[in-house]
């Protein structure tokens, strides 16, 4: 019998991700294989996922997919794994419109138990009431089991301990308050450019968990058979296209899913626009969001990629630029200091980090009568009057619309948007309107 289970909080900063890779790493070290997944679009946690597990960490996201593909990619990858890791995103019922898309849905879908994370810094009984709520509230999510994060000791334990009995609900144990678990603010979420700080989080959490947690426990309320299940492409290799991903410290944020589709059309090879100076032999670029702010200095100082890039693309090569890919594809970069860096100036925008602000949401857009959805995240600005801004419209998770440039020539799409392309043809239909010929 395999394992799977959603941690899931009453609200956001409850401690899910870092319980969450403690587990990972807690049940890592007794020999168990994870399979993480994230629900919704972030694609910042699950990289953290991914390397703690040793494994990609897939996104599962009802507002951007279907249910059947969510069904779809959870059993595929959970056929060699021992135990899933579902990380809830907000709180439990949070979602775009009441809970749809939210963590109890996926629940839902997939008949997940639900493991809630309390932050129980500052109370102790009244968490009885608000266990009771989340388990009742709607019964067709299994919340089974809790885990109280930030207690000062074993006797403010009893108190939750108590709590959670008296709501019907199994407490797992506790995670202690420990400083060296306050992980830094992020950038665009835990910033991948120097881990050791998460790492060393990381395993002091998985310590506490195997000491505090009653991980036995845990799995005992967890037992979950996984269905067998097909792709949902059918076909394998089903061309000889060639696409070359950026991937490297200033590039690396792009859905599994979509390198899954990729590689189910043709032949995928990475490469560094920081690091390499000449592209791989292909027929598609693809540049994904990432921290190119923070690497500006270098990208506009490695000339030769810069030159090789636009020889690429004034011979006719496809370009797909998202988010950080999309700043590189402009005219300059600016910091927040001040300071300008020169990027490809393939379109005539350019980007700027003076008076920084976040820019979230689920976004749509329809292309040639084919319907896209994604998620914009970013904190760069974007100046006006690039002559190539194409005119579709973008809406929001409420079909309101919403101010998303999309730049486009015959050979190149850019834009901040982070385009989920994982369903079952979407990937496809997206090449088809580049011009693409499968």
């Amino acid at each position: 019998m395999k394992h799977s289970f959603l941690i899931a909080a009453p609200s956001s900063n409850s401690g899910k991700t870092i319980v969450t890779l403690g587990l990972i790493k807690a049940l890592r070290n007794k020999n168990f294989k994870i399979q993480p997944f994230k629900c919704g679009p972030d694609y910042i946690d699950p990289l953290h996922h991914s390397e703690i597990a040793g494994t990609k960490s897939y996104n599962l996201d009802v507002w951007m997919s279907n249910e059947e593909h969510i069904q779809s990619v959870y059993n595929q990858k959970m056929q060699m794994a021992d135990v899933g890791i579902v990380e809830g995103v907000m709180g439990l019922f949070d979602g775009a419109k009441r809970d749809k898309g939210s963590s109890a849905e996926i629940g839902k879908i997939l008949d997940l138990p639900v493991i809630l994370v309390v932050n129980a810094a500052a109370t102790a009984y009244s968490v009885a009431p608000l266990l009771y709520g989340f388990k009742n509230f709607d019964k067709d999510v299994k919340v089974k089991g809790v885990i109280f994060n930030r207690v000062s000791g074993e006797s403010h334990y009893q108190f939750l301990k108590e709590a959670a009995d008296d709501a019907g609900v199994v407490s797992l144990g506790y995670v202690p308050k420990n400083a060296e678990l306050t992980l830094e603010s992020r950038h665009l979420g835990l910033s991948l450019t120097d881990n050791h700080q998460m790492i060393k989080a990381v395993d002091v959490a998985a310590e506490l968990i195997a000491k505090h947690i009653d991980l036995d426990l845990l799995l005992k309320n967890s037992e979950a058979p996984v269905k067998q299940s097909k792709s949902e492409s059918n076909e394998h290799v089903s061309g000889n296209l060639k696409f070359a991903v950026a991937n490297d410290a200033a590039f690396n944020f792009m859905y599994p899913a979509n390198i899954d589709r990729l590689k189910e059309i043709g032949e995928v090879t990475y490469f560094s626009p920081l690091n390499d100076s000449f592209l791989p032999v292909c027929d598609v670029l693809w540049f994904p969001g990432g921290y190119p702010e923070l690497f500006a200095k270098e990208l506009a100082e490695n000339s030769e990629m810069l030159a090789a890039i636009r020889q690429f693309e004034k011979s006719g090569g496809k370009i797909v630029a998202e988010c950080g890919g999309m700043m590189y594809l402009g005219k300059s970069v600016e910091l927040k200091d001040g300071s300008k860096h020169n990027m490809l100036n393939v379109f005539d925008y350019s980007t700027s980090l003076v008076d920084m602000k976040l820019k979230l949401g689920y976004r749509s857009v329809e292309v040639d009568g084919v319907q896209y959805k994604g998620h914009e995240f970013h904190y760069s600005g974007l100046s006006k009057g690039c002559t190539r801004q194409a005119s579709y419209k973008v809406l929001s998770a409420r079909s309101k619309e919403v101010d998303m440039p999309i730049y486009k020539t015959p050979n190149c799409w850019s834009s901040y948007f982070h385009v989920y392309l994982g369903q079952s043809d979407k990937m496809k239909e997206f090449l088809k309107q580049m011009e693409l010929k499968l």
